[in-house]
């Protein structure tokens, strides 16, 4: 049998979500601003170079992509247009190597993205 009554362990179970609730950054409203582009476009090409960069199938396939789409088009300077969060704002040459994919990812989810 429980010392601690029912009562006591709704507040704490209480107090465990507010807890919660404030250390947790709100997933909807979280829109990555340009100095997180900008400050994953240049750290993507560091991670490429230490050899920390992992690229998963996706990247390739995307690389892939890229690479034959820059080739009948001209290239844009802005950054790269997507729906993914974690992609979104890649600069346009990088998004040809799924490297920098992956270190452009992996930077972005750590900003929370």
């Amino acid at each position: 049998m429980s010392r601690f009554g029912p009562r006591y362990k709704a507040v704490v179970g209480g107090v465990l979500v507010v807890a919660s609730l404030m250390l947790t950054r709100a997933a909807e409203g979280e829109v990555p601003t340009a100095a997180d582009f900008a400050a994953c476009n240049a750290e993507a090409p560091q991670a490429i170079k230490a050899g920390t960069a992992s690229p998963v199938v996706a990247d390739h396939a995307r690389a892939d992509r890229a690479r034959k789409s820059s080739a009948t088009a001209a290239p844009r300077a802005a950054g790269l247009e997507s729906s993914d969060p974690q992609i979104h704002g890649m600069e346009t040459v990088g998004a040809r190597d799924a490297a920098y994919q992956a270190a452009y990812r992996s930077c972005m989810r750590r900003k929370g993205f």
